[in-house]
């Protein structure tokens, strides 16, 4: 007679709660207890985040969390993951550079060939080759130059056209560096084969 509303509302829920018993548990339902709210979850992981570390479990994670972005930056490097690039790397306007570089032939790339070959023809001791050698050196030299100029130019042309809009500052410089090394020592590797538009 004197009970409360609520109470009554209540009891008839309770029992559906009771009676129900014939639906499977969810596997991952804590037993005995009910599932705690959301705050109290998140609370719960806040606190487990932020207990203080001693300094060596601090500097192990820091190590751990730069191993692991190390080791995603250098898959990235060999299968041009966009998303784990270097910053150096990253970008739609560093991207067609290296593949306007990759898909040309560059003197330059075969700078290191040539001084191999230069070098060894200079230590030997004949007039003439150590000539040839000195008229070699300046040759190569030349062509690089040249050829540097000329792609520089070219890919700036084409940068203007492409991307007017974006940031291009630094981007020949780099597609040139890039022209410096061997192709199959580029990182990150060439996405383009030789003759190939970018």
């Amino acid at each position: 007679m004197f009970r409360s509303r609520a109470k009554e509302e209540k009891a008839p829920a309770d029992k559906a709660v009771v009676t129900d018993s014939s639906q499977p548990r969810h596997p991952q339902a804590p037993k005995g207890r009910p599932t705690p709210k959301r705050s109290e979850a998140q609370s719960q992981r806040r606190s487990v985040a932020n207990t203080p570390m001693t300094r060596k479990e601090a500097a192990k994670r820091q190590r751990d969390e730069r191993r692991a972005q190390m080791d995603r930056q250098r898959q990235a490097l060999a299968g041009g993951d966009e998303r784990y690039l270097p910053v150096r790397d990253k970008g739609p306007v560093r991207k067609f550079a290296r593949d306007y570089i990759d898909s040309r032939f560059n003197v330059a790339e075969f700078f290191l060939p040539m001084a191999v070959v230069i070098l060894v023809l200079s230590m030997i001791r004949v007039g003439s080759l150590q000539s040839i050698a000195l008229l070699l050196w300046l040759v190569v030299i030349v062509l690089i130059v040249l050829d540097s100029i000329l792609t520089g130019f070219r890919l700036r042309k084409k940068l203007t056209e492409r991307f007017p809009d974006d940031n291009r500052r630094g981007a020949v410089a780099y597609a040139l560096m890039r022209s410096l090394q061997m192709r199959r020592l580029r990182l990150p590797k060439p996405q383009v084969k030789r003759g190939e538009r970018p």
